[in-house]
């Protein structure tokens, strides 16, 4: 791994800011150079959201990224129609098809569609899609581990929601088992 811009985007409420920050403090632990970049729109909780990760070997000189993301993780549709165009050639498009029924536009890109909500329902929370999506990317990728994300989630959620853990840990195996 040299460097990894990411791109995670989504309606406010669907976990994209704490999807990553989680990448974040994983690639703090595992001591790479790091930045995160929230961006809001206008209203929080249904307006769009999105933020922009570096995880890299050397040091981030900006932490934005513009035309030139490695990957981006889209959570609904606005999000897909939005960044699909900031993704570099030969980049990874991470799609919820669980939310999204358009299929990608463009040619040169490696996509994954992957059925997020559904999953997340399946395990009992629909509030972890965004950790399916997680999973799916790191399985994908392998940009940190599994474990260094966990570590982060037990840091970020404290010991009042520790119970939470096994949950997301599920959700991102199963993130990880839809793109395998």
């Amino acid at each position: 791994m040299a460097e990894e811009k990411i791109i995670m985007a989504g309606f406010g409420g669907q976990g994209v800011m704490s999807m990553g920050q989680l990448l974040t403090y994983a690639g703090m632990i595992e001591e790479k150079n790091v930045s995160w970049l929230p961006s809001y729109g206008p209203e929080m909780r249904g307006g769009t959201a999105n933020c922009a990760v570096i995880v890299s070997d050397k040091q981030v000189g900006s932490p934005i990224i513009t035309n030139d993301a490695t990957a981006a993780i889209v959570m609904n549709r606005p999000s897909l129609d939005k960044f699909e165009d900031d993704i570099r050639k030969d980049g990874k498009l991470l799609i919820n098809s669980s939310l999204i029924e358009k299929k990608a536009s463009r040619e040169d890109l490696t996509v994954f569609y992957i059925k997020a909500n559904d999953i997340a329902n399946d395990l009992g929370n629909a509030k972890v899609a965004n950790m399916v999506m997680l999973g799916a990317y790191l399985e994908i990728t392998k940009v940190v581990k599994v474990e260094s994300v966990i570590e982060a989630l037990k840091k970020v959620f404290g010991p009042a929601k520790e119970h939470l853990v096994p949950l997301n840990k599920d959700a991102l195996e199963k993130g990880a088992e839809a793109v395998r």
